[in-house]
């Protein structure tokens, strides 16, 4: 894993903790991500919904990679996404440290933090 990816991931898990409460990490992230992409605030989400904000999360972080392509909002105003091409088979640590380094560029590009 790049060290300055991991150090970057630590500071900005620190920034997010102090405004929301100790316990980030990346799956929370991935939430904070997916609530703000769906754009209608916070509110309690069944157990359904929240793996559909993971998703969102996901599509977004990655659409930038070309692995995912913005489609349209439902009704309900939820993000849809059309996978353009499939994800590489990828090592947990790959996995990881893809997603951190998309995660560090999302806040970057927004700046948010």
């Amino acid at each position: 894993m790049d060290f300055d990816i991991e150090l970057r991931f630590q500071e900005l898990t620190k920034k997010l903790e102090a405004i929301f409460g100790g316990g980030m990490d990346t799956q929370a992230i991935l939430f904070l991500i997916g609530v703000q992409e769906l754009g209608l605030g916070y509110r309690e989400f069944s157990k359904q919904e929240k793996t559909d904000l993971l998703h969102i999360a996901v599509c977004t972080l990655l659409e930038p990679h070309g692995y995912y392509e913005f489609k349209a909002r439902d009704l309900e105003n939820w993000p849809h996404f059309t996978l353009l091409k499939p994800l590489p088979e990828l090592t947990e640590n790959e996995q990881q440290h893809l997603i951190k380094e998309a995660i560090l560029d999302y806040f970057e590009q927004n700046e948010i933090v």
